[in-house]
Order: structure tokens, then C-alpha cells, then sequence
């Protein structure tokens, strides 16, 4: 920090405007530093510093000869809040002993990092870059003796035209190829994993078949909440039938092995959202489209089916669900709060908000509640008007 000094934030004659950035922090070599959530303006000659307004008012802040950069690098470093991101490192020359003080000028740093909250902006460090290879106050300087014969002092020229432009994508490109080569290095861990756990569910499946005769009840009730957890082992594909509806057909009665129990368990209906969620996550690798799903779903026959409200909202239905009971039961449950909203019956039952607004409605066509729309949303009443009568 011993290169820095205090300066009006003001550009002199020679001086231009390059680009600039935004919560900045700025580290004494490895060290941090109070200077933390500022604004950086970068010119042609110098590196200011500031506080959020500091620069745009004309203050003195911390400012930084750009003539001791000597080199440009960058780091990826790790925050738990953050994410990974990129600190921008000036590597500087020794200073001069005659320059103004500044902050810190017992630091025996020959460097200073540069840190964004989400990292620095991509524009500014190319441009931080440009500015320091052009040394335009090395021009500056050896053009004074020209400035008789009208020679202005060239400024530095920011990618611009036809090969800026294609600089540009070239290098956001290759960003892109490095996060999507960062996204498939944590998928394949987890195909791995789930290739993993998907033989255990096949040994655990063996065992159980091997050894029936003498395994206990006991055992036997572990090892299937053990393959419940896992997953099933054989998952319907398309690959084993000839036709699309005789793939459906069997699709559907997986399915329905696969939800009977979960359904039944979140009270005989299950939005068609969780529906894709639970059998994907069931199926292990071989995934299911949305569209396989649905077409499945309308050729159930058994004991569950698929039913489409007025609101259009899908689920999958028990055939042996009672409305009547769940109008019952959800007009029970408004009457002891006095009112409920969809979030609120969402909250106490454990389910979606769709499956909660479908069972407010049910009750309201059964007569035993009324409805209140206002700025503050809506919320469901008991009907005194019908219970008075």
C-alpha cells in the first residue's frame, strides 16, 4: 500500500476516463485491509480508490500511479458465501522515495489484489490490462517536446471494430467451456455415485430373494425401506418395447407401484410436480421425460389415476379418495384458525401450495367456505350464512 497516495479525485489535462468498478476491496499483498465495498475509477495515468460517492463529489482518496504496475495476474479464491471468484494481483515496482504519503507506507509488499464481491468485472480487468501494456504517460512524456508542432498525445484504443468484437466471444467462450467443463466434473461424481448405489440396490435385492426362507420379518421390512430409499432396480424403458402404448401401459403400472404408498401417505392426491420428482429420483440414471410421464399417467387403471382440476393443475388421485372427507377435514382445520390462506394450509398440512388451493376450492364447492379477495390476497372463511340457515 506504501504506492498509493492521497489525491483529489480529479483528472488532469492529459488524463482520460477508462472504465470503472464497483465494491471493491483492496488487500496489502496477502493482508486485508480496512478499504473494503469501494469504487475504483481506472484513467490512462491512475487507479483511484474511494468510498460509494467519494469520486463522483471530487474527494481525496487513495490513488495509484498506474506507472508502478509492473504485471497483471489473477487467482481464484473460495468463499463459502460467494462461491468461487477471481482476485485481480498488481505486481509493483519499488516506490519512489520522494512520493506523496499514503496508507500503510511501512508495508513491505511488492503487491496488491483487487476483489469483487462477486469477483472483479471481466471489462474492467481487460481494460486494466490495456491501459497498463499501453503506458500512455510514457508517450505523454516523450511527446512534450512535439506538443508545439500540435502532436496530441495518442489515447489508448479499447477493443473496438470487427476484431474486438471477436476477441470478446472468443474469451467469453472460453468462460463458458470452463464452467460447463466445472459443471460435468461434479455430475460425473454424482453418476458415480448413483451407478453406486444402484448395484447396492441390486445385492440387497439378490440377498433378500436368495435368502427367503430364512430371513427374519424383521430383516426383511429393512432391507425394503433400504430399497425404497434407493430405488428400484429394473426401471420400465422404451428400448424394451416394440409400441408407444404398450410402453405406456407398463410405465403407468410401475408408477403406480412405485406411488401407491407415498400418495396414500400425503393424504390421496400428489401433485403430478412431486409425482416426476419422487420416480425420477426412484429410477436412478434412466430418467423420465415430463412428456413420458403425462402419457403414462392418463393410461392408469388401478388404484390410482390422474385427474386435472378447473384450475388446471394435474395430480394423481387414490380412486378410493373422498372429497367429501377432505372438504370435511379442511373446513375443520379454517374454522379452528377462524381464516386461512393457501400458504397457511400449506404450512400445517405439509403439502404444495397447488394440492392446498385445490382443497380450499373443494370446500368451497361443497358450500362449507366463502372466499376473501383483497390488497392482502386471499384467505377462506367458514360460511355463516349457510350454517345459520
Amino acid at each position: 500500500m506504501n504506492r498509493f497516495e492521497y489525491a483529489p479525485a480529479q483528472f488532469r489535462e492529459d488524463e482520460d476516463f477508462v472504465s470503472k468498478d464497483k465494491s471493491v476491496k483492496l488487500y496489502d499483498g496477502d493482508e486485508k485491509t480496512s478499504y473494503e465495498d469501494g469504487e475504483v475509477i481506472l484513467t490512462t495515468h491512475r487507479l483511484f480508490w474511494g468510498r460509494p460517492g467519494e469520486i463522483s463529489r471530487g474527494m481525496t482518496v487513495l490513488c495509484l500511479q498506474l506507472k508502478y504496475v509492473q504485471s497483471i495476474d489473477e487467482e481464484t479464491a473460495s468463499s463459502f458465501v460467494f462461491g468461487r471468484k477471481k482476485r485481480t494481483i498488481l505486481h509493483l515496482s519499488l516506490p519512489e522515495r520522494d512520493k506523496t504519503p499514503g496508507p500503510s507506507n511501512s508495508s513491505s509488499a511488492n503487491f496488491i489484489k483487487l476483489s469483487g464481491r462477486n469477483g472483479m468485472d471481466e471489462e474492467f480487468v481487460k481494460s486494466l490490462k490495456e491501459t497498463v501494456s499501453a503506458k500512455v504517460w510514457q508517450t505523454a512524456v516523450s511527446n512534450q517536446t512535439a506538443s508545439a508542432a500540435n502532436t496530441k498525445v495518442p489515447r489508448i484504443k479499447l477493443r473496438t471494430g470487427i476484431v474486438g468484437i471477436e476477441r470478446n466471444l472468443q474469451e467469453k467462450q472460453k468462460q463458458t467451456d470452463d464452467s460447463i467443463q466445472l459443471a460435468f466434473q461434479d455430475l460425473n461424481k454424482l453418476m458415480k455415485m448413483a451407478k453406486e448405489m444402484v448395484g447396492l440396490s441390486a445385492l440387497i435385492s439378490t440377498k433378500i430373494r436368495e435368502r427367503q426362507g430364512d430371513i427374519s420379518e424383521d430383516e426383511t421390512v429393512r432391507f425394503k425401506s433400504y430399497l425404497m430409499s434407493l430405488g428400484i432396480d429394473d426401471p420400465v424403458t422404451r428400448d424394451g418395447y416394440q409400441s408407444n402404448s404398450e410402453y405406456y401401459t407398463n410405465l403407468s403400472r410401475q408408477i403406480c407401484q412405485i406411488m401407491l404408498d407415498p400418495i396414500t401417505e400425503a393424504g390421496g392426491m400428489m401433485s403430478l410436480a412431486d409425482v416426476y420428482c419422487r420416480v425420477n429420483r426412484a429410477r436412478g440414471l434412466e430418467l423420465l421425460s415430463p412428456e413420458d410421464l403425462l402419457n403414462a399417467c392418463k393410461v392408469m387403471s388401478g388404484p390410482v389415476k390422474l385427474r386435472q382440476f378447473p384450475s388446471g393443475a394435474m395430480v394423481l388421485q387414490l380412486e378410493s379418495h373422498d372429497e367429501e372427507a377432505v372438504a370435511v377435514a379442511t373446513t375443520e382445520i379454517v374454522e379452528e384458525k377462524k381464516s386461512m390462506s393457501v400458504e397457511e394450509l400449506a404450512r400445517i398440512l405439509s403439502i404444495s401450495m397447488i394440492l392446498a388451493q385445490e382443497r380450499l376450492l373443494i370446500a368451497e364447492r361443497a358450500g362449507n367456505l366463502c372466499r376473501d379477495e383483497s390488497m392482502e390476497g386471499l384467505r377462506f372463511y367458514p360460511n355463516l350464512f349457510l350454517k345459520n340457515q
